[in-house]
């Protein structure tokens, strides 16, 4: 609803401006938490419009619905490897229907981050369904390789004929 919010905490900074496509996260020089919110009084957005894309279905008014940047998740030039890398991203997930990874600008993980989150995080939140976005050819293979590789199961990851090509 705002046209830009910030949160600071411990260092930290969380941003996002009303239609810009990306997030930002900084470090900065401030200790305690800051929250800041800007809202033009003359604007033309509908909460409709706002908060529709964040439930599951039609006439749904809960927010059941979230996108995780995974991008956001690393720090610095840290690879994203690790189960507990994927532990952080997932905390309080299974709170939602739907969780979009939105792997935007994240140009590969390792395959413990992968089965963390598309075999172990899916089989015990069943009811959370974790589709992946914006995955390049390599994060698609990783996700594949834990969801489709072995005995042990897991969320199919679905892809398109143009994407199979390009794997």
């Amino acid at each position: 609803m705002f046209d830009h919010f910030a949160i600071g905490a411990d260092k930290t900074h969380y941003g996002h401006k009303f239609g810009d496509e990306a997030d930002w996260m900084m470090e900065w020089g401030h200790a305690g938490t800051t929250v800041a919110l800007e809202l033009s009084n003359h604007t033309a957005r509908r909460s409709e419009k706002i908060f529709d894309p964040f439930a599951s279905a039609e006439g749904d008014y809960g927010f059941n619905k979230t996108v995780v940047p995974v991008k956001l998740t690393q720090y610095g030039n840290d690879k994203l490897i690790s189960r507990s890398q994927a532990n952080r991203v997932v905390a309080r997930l299974e709170l939602f229907k739907t969780v979009l990874f939105d792997f935007a600008g994240v140009p590969t993980i390792g395959q413990a981050f992968a089965d963390e989150i598309f075999r172990v995080f899916s089989n015990e939140h069943p009811n959370t369904s974790i589709p992946p976005t914006n995955a390049n050819s390599e994060v698609r293979r990783m996700i594949r390789r834990v969801t489709q590789g072995g005995a042990s199961g897991g969320a199919p990851v679905s892809t398109t004929a143009s994407e199979e090509e390009s794997s």
